[in-house]
């Protein structure tokens, strides 16, 4: 084990590109303070490796701050081997990936530049799809991590959201040009709810005819194309579940 010296400079961005400069192994996964890995894993991974993958990728679960489930979080993908406009397709839609959830080529990370440092919302979501054009990508169907969520994160509590539209809109200018049609009014009207959760979240009005514009655009297949990638549902009810068991918390005492 390494411990590198950060100095608390940057954000959570540049703390783990540091990390990763200081890295020596081939392959290097993401795993924050507050997430876990399940068991299992490294052993999983070591398998995996051997074909020499740019990325790979597997479900996690949610829990509460004190560990405790809170409901699955799945990637949209085929078992094994993964198409790579298949897996831009969809993963342009919605990050999918839980940051302690993927492994990736270290030399071929730090050569793209390693993270964007600009982006404290989406620097890991625009890695994945910038890996995912490097070469084989595969999927392992388990769960094999553990994303905490809590109640006062930055993801909920921030109200900067015109910096949060500025950097979903980044990611999919970068990489969703290339599309089908459909494919980018899903991502078009998923960057619209995530803006318009992020504001009944912290407080702040609800851009309500953006994300009516928006959803009018997207014809029936589209809509499925959302509900299946985003995983809006597995997002959400995590979140609640938390919520209530806060709320019932607060009430005992």
């Amino acid at each position: 084990m390494r411990i590198v010296a950060h100095g608390g400079r940057g954000n959570w961005v540049a703390a783990s590109n540091a990390a990763l400069r200081g890295a020596r192994g081939r392959y290097a996964c993401f795993l924050h303070q507050d997430d876990l890995w399940l068991p299992g894993r490294l052993a999983a991974l070591e398998r995996e490796v051997e074909a020499g993958p740019s990325l790979v990728v597997h479900p996690a679960v949610f829990i509460g701050p004190d560990a405790r489930r809170l409901g699955p979080w799945h990637c949209p993908l085929p078992e094994g081997n993964v198409d790579a406009a298949l897996f831009a397709e969809r993963l342009s839609v919605q990050n999918f990936i839980a940051i302690p959830a993927a492994a990736f080529d270290l030399e071929r990370a730090l050569r793209l530049g390693a993270m964007d440092e600009s982006l404290w919302y989406t620097a890991d979501w625009d890695l994945w799809l910038r890996l995912g054009r490097e070469g084989l990508i595969r999927h392992l169907p388990s769960p094999l991590a553990a994303f905490r969520v809590h109640p006062d994160s930055q993801t909920v509590v921030r109200t900067d959201l015109a910096d949060r539209r500025k950097q979903l809109e980044i990611v999919l200018d970068r990489h969703a040009s290339s599309l089908p049609p459909a494919a980018r009014r899903a991502a078009r009207f998923s960057l619209e709810v995530n803006v318009a959760l992020a504001a009944w979240a912290s407080g702040a009005p609800v851009p309500w005819s953006r994300l009516i514009g928006s959803f009018l655009r997207l014809a029936p297949f589209g809509l499925r194309r959302y509900l299946r990638d985003s995983r809006i549902f597995e997002r959400v009810l995590s979140r609640a579940r938390l919520r209530l068991a806060s709320l019932s918390g607060a009430e005992a005492a």
